[in-house]
């Protein structure tokens, strides 16, 4: 699933490629028809993350709330803009590979660029029309000409009022890229984790408690704490909590620079390196299942917490 670094990523992308300019709306599969007529030609006035949930804001108050949930994702088309610095296709949305030397400026019909639980970049047929077809179920198709962004496989994909959206948004925890005093919120966080007889690993993952974490960052934040995910909430000191608060401060903000998920603190400059490049190096206990602990040696437990899958090390965690 797609945690809050990605929602932030995409919601920058939108705000430098498609934010004040209007935009054509359609829904190329029909299930978003009504939305779509709700918003086409309309401008985009904003775009903004809260923890895995998408705001983008027209010009007519409305406002499309998405979801990418397990499978959602954003493909988009074009001249798009890159988030970081360097050349275009550097560090743009997609984290594309190219070749040293390779044409950075290719026409808008000949790169597509993939945001959803991972980020990718493929060719498209340079001779291609413009803008280019849809692929499988496109859900709402945002074009402003220049940029195309294509949503599929959402979870939630729905137009709402002003009113309603900020419904929304105050039904979700502190985010710390989006919160006014980091601090301040973290106290909020404390107060719902401790005050609740719930699994400490559990509480993470409740949007309701804090937003953007996901399954990686779950269970990397409990590692780097070294604590065990089984722990009830009101059994785990408030200063612990704090510190998990701080860590998942610092960590979103490197995955929103970095358009990845790297936890591993132990890691010099080479190993860094070499993280970049191969996914598997990144994390401490995630995906590692019966692998020794980077820490202990003991292999990585995987277990099932509220139907989701759960990496501990069962020695360094307790």
């Amino acid at each position: 699933m797609p945690e809050g670094h990605t929602v932030h990523r995409i919601a920058r992308q939108m705000t430098l490629d498609l934010v004040g300019r209007p935009l054509a709306v359609s829904s190329p599969q029909g299930r978003f028809a009504a939305g779509a007529a709700r918003l086409d030609g309309r401008t985009m006035t904003s775009a903004t993350a809260v923890g895995k949930q998408l705001f983008a804001t027209f010009d007519t108050g409305e406002v499309l709330r998405v979801h990418l949930g397990l499978y959602g994702a954003w493909d988009l088309y074009g001249d798009v803009s890159p988030l970081g610095d360097g050349a275009r296709a550097r560090s743009s949305l997609g984290a594309p590979r190219v070749r040293p030397g390779a044409v950075m400026d290719a026409q808008p019909s000949t790169r597509r660029l993939r945001m959803g639980e991972g980020e990718s970049e493929v060719a498209v047929d340079a001779g291609a029309t413009w803008p280019p077809p849809p692929i499988g179920q496109v859900r709402v198709r945002l074009d402003s000409g220049s940029v195309v962004a294509d949503l599929r496989g959402p979870t939630a994909c729905e137009v709402l009022t002003a009113d309603e959206a900020a419904l929304v948004r105050d039904r979700l925890g502190p985010d710390p890229l989006v919160v006014e005093d980091v601090d301040t919120a973290g106290e909020v966080v404390v107060d719902r984790v401790t005050r609740r007889n719930v699994a400490v690993g559990q509480l993470l993952m409740d949007q309701a408690v804090v937003a953007g974490i996901g399954n990686i960052y779950r269970a990397e934040l409990l590692f780097r704490a070294r604590l065990d995910p089984w722990t009830p909430g009101r059994r785990v000191p408030a200063d612990v909590v704090r510190a998990v608060w701080r860590d998942w401060t610092g960590l979103l903000a490197d995955g929103v620079r970095d358009g990845m998920i790297l936890t591993r603190e132990d890691l010099d400059a080479a190993g860094r390196a070499a993280a970049v490049a191969d996914p598997t190096l990144r994390h401490w206990v995630y995906g590692r299942a019966g692998q020794p602990c980077r820490v202990c040696g003991t292999p990585v437990r995987v277990e099932e917490m509220a139907t989701r899958k759960l990496y501990r090390c069962p020695v360094c965690q307790v």
